[in-house]
């Protein structure tokens, strides 16, 4: 990849990985159902100016309830039960392991050695963290949240099974469908004309979430993923995407305080490493070298983080 290309996806990667951190802010203002709807109202505007992609509206509908509805419904519900946006970032990332499951499962896309290993490798970190319910974290905050890693997996298998089509044009109009349900949840929960009260008393932060969140996070985003996708192999292009959950966490230690104690970082360290097997084409020898560095690196941390906190999950 040329170096401004490379430039772009990390950027796109730091701007997803934000986005855990504005999601924490905006949910200060808004409930989950309420900030799904306004940001894909957001994003929703740019299908005045792109053609719908010639598919099925059926098939738009279902990318819609899967990869936007039902992922952000989810993981905004996940954050507002008391799930940390920086552990959200990684987890939400298991949408990898669980496409490659799904693939298998469904279109007979059946999944490589390296990619079997790396799918273990990644719900052991999943396992790991799940120990840790109890302490910063609900049982039902971590089960939503990955609820919607499985609900965006199982719309990246129907994304794989269309014919060719413009991703932004379809991740534009697919944004239509969320602020339909999303604003009928929050009528039955919040009350009718809630949405409406909320944005009348939300701080100048509080209205920039769901604006960030459509327009860079949705549309400017997918459509750079998008156009370096088309320009190149996604072999290339996917493991920039595991910046995203680095950018998260470090976001979210940093601007809300979230602290990672030894087990959850083994976890988190686990799910990156599973993530990495899956999406980068290592030989080999490449992936040994990798197994041994990470073990050292992780050996190191996880002595100092007990010496700094033996009593953190």
């Amino acid at each position: 990849m040329k170096p401004f290309h490379i430039l772009l996806a990390v950027l796109v990667a730091v701007i997803w990985g934000v986005a855990f951190v504005v999601s924490k802010i905006g949910l200060e203002s808004f409930t989950p159902s309420q900030l799904t709807s306004l940001r894909f109202m957001v994003a929703g505007i740019a299908a005045v100016w792109l053609p719908r992609p010639r598919i099925r509206w059926s098939s738009i509908i279902a990318v819609g309830l899967t990869v936007f509805t039902g992922q952000f419904l989810l993981q905004f519900f996940g954050i507002a039960l008391g799930m940390p946006a920086g552990l959200t970032a990684v987890v939400v990332q298991t949408q990898a392991l669980f496409t490659v499951l799904f693939a298998a499962l469904a279109i007979g896309d059946r999944p490589s050695a390296q990619q079997l290993a790396g799918m273990l490798t990644g719900f052991a970190g999943v396992i790991l963290i799940s120990s840790t319910v109890g302490g910063s974290i609900t049982f039902l905050g971590f089960s939503l949240t990955l609820a919607s890693a499985v609900s965006w997996a199982i719309g990246n298998v129907l994304v794989k099974q269309l014919p060719k089509v413009d991703m932004l044009h379809l991740m534009v109009w697919a944004s239509l469908v969320p602020p339909l349900p999303a604003l009928a949840i929050s009528s039955i929960l919040d009350g009718p004309g809630a949405i409406i009260h909320a944005l009348t008393v939300a701080p100048l932060m509080g209205i920039a979430a769901p604006i960030y969140l459509g327009v860079f996070a949705s549309v400017l985003a997918y459509a750079v993923w998008g156009s370096l996708l088309q320009r190149y192999s996604t072999g290339a292009v996917a493991p920039f995407a595991l910046l995203a959950p680095c950018v998260g966490a470090a976001m979210s230690a940093l601007v809300l305080g979230e602290h990672f104690g030894p087990l959850r970082l083994a976890g988190i360290a686990c799910m990156l490493v599973g993530l990495a097997v899956v999406a980068i084409p290592f030989s080999a020898i490449e992936r040994q070298t990798l197994f041994v560095r990470l073990d050292v690196i992780y050996r190191r941390i996880k002595a100092r983080l007990d010496e700094a906190h033996p009593d953190s999950p």
